[in-house]
């Protein structure tokens, strides 16, 4: 899909969802035939012709200005994360994302990330690339999704288990009100590059897999989440509800850290350092495809690709 027509379906999208009354405008009588806005009542408002109003919304003009976007996105009743959205999509549609832009995203994990998570246990942490594959966690970290590691290590992603997974459900009590956010940080992701490959591929899948996710998908809601609470029913450790914290990695071309934390001498707590004995045993195990770092016997932090807890053959 081009930028262009992602910014007309975006626009038609969210003046469905006002009423005249929501911008001031009379009601009038009787029904109309379709809901929200019409175009002309935007165009007006917005302070721009409604023949060149209906052109963004037929793909056919694609740099509109930063003042239209302003006065569209005030119409609209966008919120913060929605007119950063509107603004990438117009400016993807004015310069394409070039194909060096996408290779420059790396699936490394730089070792600074990999010692904070393993300080920061017993508390769960994790780290994720631009489209939430799961690329490096601590044992806690792992042990917080069970049954992602019946997955192969490619198809590890944080989104496919929200929707896809069987233990997904039982594990959030409150997967409804979950799930939106999830998908509104996918539909925000795509805003600056929706035809990048790797977003493509998984939200075609979620799309055909999950009707949640498809109907969720279509109402162009954008959030992008850097904090908030989760609460879990874990199969192995009971009850817990999690503060969180989501931080992007400067020059990975979108990694972002996420960590949970708790308090000392409380229930969840206890409940996530019994999930960093049980991730720790996970890990001793052998898991493939996840980075982490392990202690040597001399005491130093390495690096383990394997994850199988013991250092990489060449750091022995």
């Amino acid at each position: 899909m081009t930028n262009g027509s992602e910014l007309g379906i975006f626009l038609k999208a969210r003046r469905a969802r006002l009423r005249p009354e929501d911008v001031g405008l009379p009601g009038g009588v009787g029904i109309r035939r379709t809901p929200g806005l019409r175009r002309e009542e935007v165009a007006i408002l917005a302070g721009v012709s409604v023949d060149y109003y209906t052109r963004l919304e037929r793909g056919k003009e694609t740099n509109p200005s930063p003042a239209v976007l302003d006065s569209l996105a005030r119409i609209l009743r966008l919120n913060r994360d929605e007119h950063q959205y509107l603004r990438d999509i117009t400016d993807g549609a004015a310069s394409p994302v070039r194909q060096h832009d996408r290779r420059s995203r790396t699936r490394e994990v730089r070792e600074g990330p990999l010692v904070m998570l393993e300080a920061l246990r017993p508390n769960p942490g994790y780290v994720v690339s631009r489209t939430n594959d799961v690329l490096a966690a601590n044992p806690a970290g792992l042990a917080l999704f069970p049954g992602l590691l019946d997955w192969p290590a490619k198809q590890r992603n944080i989104s496919r288990y929200v929707f896809l997974h069987p233990a997904a459900r039982d594990l959030y009590p409150e997967w409804d009100k979950l799930v939106p956010k999830s998908v509104a940080f996918l539909r925000a992701r795509a805003g600056a590059d929706p035809d990048d490959p790797e977003l493509v591929r998984l939200i075609g899948e979620l799309v055909v897999k999950s009707k949640e996710f498809a109907h969720l998908w279509e109402r162009y809601d954008l959030c992008n989440v850097g904090q908030g609470t989760k609460a879990f029913q874990h199969p192995d450790v009971g009850a817990m509800t999690l503060d969180y914290e989501a931080m992007e990695l400067s020059n990975t071309g979108g990694q972002r850290m996420v960590v949970y934390y708790t308090v000392p001498g409380t229930p969840d707590h206890d409940a996530v350092t019994l999930l960093d004995m049980i991730g720790s045993g996970m890990f001793a195990s052998g898991v493939d495809g996840l980075q982490r770092l392990v202690q040597r016997a001399d005491g130093d932090l390495v690096e383990s690709r394997d994850g199988s807890g013991m250092p990489d053959e060449e750091e022995r």
